[in-house]
């Protein structure tokens, strides 16, 4: 017997006999059919791709350790409502950005529980040239190598993701070269208002520009909500071009326009080739945990829970400790950002209140922390030796950002 079993398949009528396994194991194809991706894959194996992780992390959503609504004033201003993605405001308008949670609807079907949201809070209809409003995300240019950018062997890439929004028309998506300054864009239609909508854009392929094999910006993907006439004054390039700011935002759906106005997405998808709705492989879910790990690499966030240690260390006077800050492996040495409400607490149970810190000699694993404190009692002053440093507070929090 076939290691391949077909079953419950309709015959039909003249066409092409297409064996798929053992001798006699066969489809009949109707005439005029095509059988996508021919020489390399019929379907039924490497599409389901059992063991593979999507290309876009935090794709579904689902992570969000900054928090989970945040406010957009009226001023430049780069925000991420879920890791590993952000909305870009520039003067246009002021917004509401949330994690999303889903309970209905076609993206809910596909598994979808959580998505990325922007609700209009104060509109600006007619914004000024250099205004722009987008969501973006960013690869690194070392995992862009699969698309042989820059090579005469480059590959296409396809896009697919599920959008809603209460304003229907056309948008876009533009795909950004970090390397190289260099764009490419396809469009999408949003069909039905307040409807989740699955969308697929398929990106040329480019021969020129080859990424660095580093861990820098390689794809920036861009999907346009508004902006002024330097960013929507062009045409969506459907070829790869050098960077022209008027063709990034061409297709916008103007957002920015109605405090009525919404937009929501979740279920990013990048394939190396062309596929349409119909042949895309399957999106490829993942356990929250594996998602969490690799959204560590560029963005960790510990402590707000409050009453948290997070680092000890060596007292060495009266009023300094040393210590170091231990951490996820980072793409690159990250910042730190330490929340205010901080004490010391020695094994002896006396505490002091932190009044100065410092970090250096950060690495992508850990850094120096050293810190000043109160003394909390004359005890604390001679009782040299092994201290936590605790956040005390809800809301307070050690971030450890490096986001491309």
């Amino acid at each position: 017997m076939s290691t391949l079993e077909v079953n419950k398949i309709t015959p039909v009528s003249g066409g092409t006999t297409v064996q798929v396994g053992e001798s006699g194991d066969t489809i009949n194809i109707p005439a005029g059919a095509t059988i996508a991706n021919a020489g390399t894959s019929t379907g039924f194996g490497d599409s389901l791709r059992p063991n593979a992780q999507n290309l876009i992390i935090n794709s579904d959503m689902a992570v969000a350790q900054r928090g989970t609504s945040f406010s957009h004033p009226d001023t430049n201003n780069d925000a991420y409502p879920v890791d590993r993605f952000s909305f870009l405001t520039g003067s246009i308008g002021a917004y509401t950005s949330t994690q999303e949670t889903l309970s209905s609807g076609a993206a809910y079907d596909a598994g979808f529980r959580k998505a990325a949201r922007i609700d209009c809070t104060t509109a600006q209809a007619s914004p000024a040239a250099g205004d722009y409003f987008l969501f973006q995300y960013k690869m690194e240019a070392q995992d862009c190598m699969l698309f042989k950018k820059g090579t005469s062997n480059a590959e296409k890439m396809t896009v697919a993701f599920w959008v809603k929004s209460n304003k229907t028309g056309t948008s876009q998506l533009t795909v950004k070269d970090g390397d190289n300054d260099r764009i490419c864009a396809g469009t999408y239609a949003i069909s039905s208002a307040n409807t989740w909508e699955h969308k697929v854009i398929n990106i040329a392929a480019d021969t020129t520009g080859a990424f660095n094999n580093d861990n820098g910006a390689g794809f920036i993907f861009e999907w346009w909500l508004g902006g002024g006439s330097s960013y929507t004054s062009g045409t969506a390039p459907t070829a790869w071009e050098a960077r022209t700011d008027a063709d990034r935002g061409a297709n916008n759906l103007s957002i920015n326009d109605n405090t009525a106005n919404d937009w929501a997405i979740t279920g990013i998808q990048v394939e190396v080739g062309e596929y349409t709705s119909s042949t895309i492989p399957p999106f490829q879910h993942e356990s929250f945990g594996d998602n969490l790990i690799r959204c560590y690499r560029y963005y960790e966030h510990t402590g707000s829970e409050g009453n948290t240690m997070v680092a000890s260390g060596q007292t060495t006077g009266n009023t300094t400790m040393v210590c170091h800050l231990h951490y996820h492996p980072k793409r690159a040495a990250p910042s730190i950002t330490l929340g205010t409400a901080l004490t010391t607490n020695q094994h002896n149970g006396v505490a002091g209140n932190v009044t100065t810190k410092s970090t250096s000699n950060i690495r992508t694993t850990d850094c120096e922390f050293r810190i000043t404190h109160d003394a909390g009692t004359a005890n604390f002053a001679i009782a040299q030796g092994m201290s936590n440093v605790v956040i005390n507070n809800t809301g307070q929090g050690l971030e450890i950002n490096a986001e491309l």
